[in-house]
This record gives structure tokens, C-alpha cells and sequence, in this order.
């Protein structure tokens, strides 16, 4: 989850609520005067006009009132997200709040479902945003630093050992199909921070979130595209193939490096590959291997790098 995304910020008023999601119970005010409960946080009841409010627990057991699918987001920061299911969830108390569906897939949705609380801690301070699932449903939401571990079934694809000298099938790879996805690494400001520390590349655009806020084009920081490229061998990406017979094997560099757009901080990164050319020179077999590093869930590629890899 890309920590660049806008949080609530609680005020004097709505503090207790947000208060309350950080240790697992939702709170709302219940004016003691007309026995109305109240959502949004106000100073009043929005019914009998009393001051006599108090804050009590409630189950958060309610309902679907109304939800849309959306899959455009509306900044890159939720990129990861999409396509979202966002409600209108109506507690069993008569209160309406807005919130994120969680766990349910689109065509298990309905308006009138039964629905449950899911607690989504969100940020080392222990920020938690209220999303729901179905009662049926067991989600676990949970913001790992790197989830490094691949899909099983592309992490147990078959490899065809290709040789080095078999003109023909390393021909046959060349395509413009692109592999599955790797697993996923989470580029945090803690990341970017020790990155700027050991090249030297400080730029607040990096380093200073409050400032990139403000004055930065992305809405916060974002992490250099350096970082992002030395990340791919991190990256595993479910390659078919291998290639054998040979002496060495060297990184010979680059043809082509682009950076086409930003990875917020806090995003999730993934790659896939394909082989663009492969020839034969003097010292051996040249082999351009297309990676694209995506943020999880962005259509335009953060990275584009043609790798050119050199067996002897």
C-alpha cells in the first residue's frame, strides 16, 4: 500500500472514532437525550439539537445500503487497489458510513448483504481505516514490508533447458509475449531513505515527505528510478526456460533504460519479461531480455529496461 495515499485526520471531534480503530472496536456517538445514534461525529444530535452525546461501542454488524466498482483510480497512489468496491454500509444502529468492501468478489455483492468489520491497519503510528467483508468471510488484512514469496502454481513451472549452442530454439524464443508476474516487493520511505543515503541522491523529491506533498508533483515522495532497476533481481519473475551449456555469463548492460512513471513511496512493485533478440557474436551469445516493473495494479510500466545478457 503506497503510504503517499491521503489519511483521515482526526480532529477534536472524531479522534475518539479513529481512536477506537486502532484497538479494534468501532465507537459512535449516542445522544442520551433522544437515545438517536449519530455518524458522522458531530458537537450535537443531528435530531433533537442535545449536546448530551457520549461515545459507545457498537458491533458493526450492518448492511450493503449501495456500492459502485471503480477501475480508474484517482490518484496512482491506489493503483494497487483497483478495481475498488466502494459502499455505503448501514450499521444495524441506522448509521451510514462510506468504506471499502474487502474479500468479496464483484458478483458477491448485493445491496441488502450482511456484512461484517474489517480492521485495516495501515501505518507504523497504527492508523486504521474501517473496511468491511461478508459475514461468511475470514479477511486478514495485512501490510508486510516485502512479500517476496512467488504465486505457487507460476513458481512451479516447468523449465526447458535450452543450450547455448541451439541457434534454433534460442531463436524460438523470441516473442513479444510477456511471462507472468514475479512476487512483489514493497518500496517504503525507510527503503528510499537508506538508497539516498548510500548514492548520495538526496533530492527532497525522495526524502522529504512533507514537502513533496506540498510542493512535488506526485502528491509525496516517490523512490529514484536507480533504486527501482538494481530491485528487479529481487524480482523472480516465472521464466520457462533456461539456458545451459555455457562458460560464463555476464550482465553485459543495457540497450535500452526508460522511466516511464513514478513508484510512490510505500507502493508494490512487480516485473515481467520477455526475449527480444538474441545473436550470435564473436565472444558468444547475445540475449536482450525486455523487463518491465510495474506498481501492483498500473497498466504503464515504472521501469522499462532491455537487459543484455552475455553467455560465453
Amino acid at each position: 500500500m503506497s503510504t503517499n495515499k491521503p489519511m483521515p485526520v482526526p480532529t477534536e471531534i472524531s479522534a475518539p472514532f479513529w481512536n477506537g480503530l486502532k484497538d479494534g472496536k468501532i465507537v459512535i456517538p449516542h445522544c442520551t437525550a433522544c437515545g438517536h445514534w449519530i455518524f458522522y461525529p458531530r458537537r450535537h444530535c443531528d435530531r433533537c439539537f442535545s449536546h448530551a452525546l457520549e461515545w459507545r461501542e457498537v458491533s458493526g454488524a450492518g448492511q450493503v445500503y449501495t456500492y459502485t466498482v471503480t477501475r480508474t483510480p484517482t490518484l496512482p497512489d491506489f493503483a494497487d487497489e483497483m478495481p475498488q468496491k466502494l459502499a455505503v454500509v448501514e450499521l444495524d444502529e441506522g448509521v451510514r458510513i462510506n468504506t471499502t468492501l474487502v474479500g468479496l468478489a464483484e458478483d458477491e455483492i448485493r445491496v441488502g448483504m450482511r456484512v461484517k468489520p474489517v480492521f485495516d491497519a495501515t501505518g507504523p503510528d497504527g492508523a486504521t481505516l474501517l473496511r468491511f467483508t461478508g459475514v461468511d468471510k475470514d479477511v486478514v488484512l495485512a501490510r508486510p514490508d516485502v512479500a517476496d514469496a512467488l504465486p505457487p502454481a507460476e513458481a512451479a513451472l516447468p523449465r526447458r533447458q535450452i543450450r547455448v549452442d541451439d541457434d534454433a530454439a534460442l531463436q524460438a524464443l523470441v516473442s513479444d509475449t510477456f511471462s507472468g508476474w514475479s512476487n512483489e516487493i514493497v518500496i517504503d520511505q525507510a527503503l528510499i531513505d537508506d538508497f539516498a543515503k548510500l548514492s548520495g541522491d538526496d533530492y527532497w523529491i525522495h526524502t522529504n515527505p512533507e514537502r513533496a506533498r506540498k510542493e512535488g508533483p506526485f502528491g509525496g515522495t516517490i523512490a529514484h528510478g536507480a533504486l527501482v532497476q538494481v530491485l528487479v533481481s529481487r524480482l523472480k519473475m516465472p521464466l520457462d526456460f533456461e539456458v545451459t551449456g555455457f562458460t560464463n555469463m555476464l550482465n553485459y548492460g543495457s540497450d535500452r533504460l526508460r522511466f516511464p512513471s513514478p513508484v510512490p513511496a510505500g507502493s508494490r512493485i512487480h516485473a515481467r519479461a520477455r526475449v527480444k533478440s538474441v545473436e550470435r557474436i564473436k565472444r558468444g551469445v547475445q540475449l536482450t531480455m525486455e523487463l518491465n516493473v510495474h506498481v501492483v495494479g498500473a497498466e504503464r510500466p515504472s521501469v522499462i529496461n532491455d537487459l543484455v545478457i552475455l553467455y560465453m
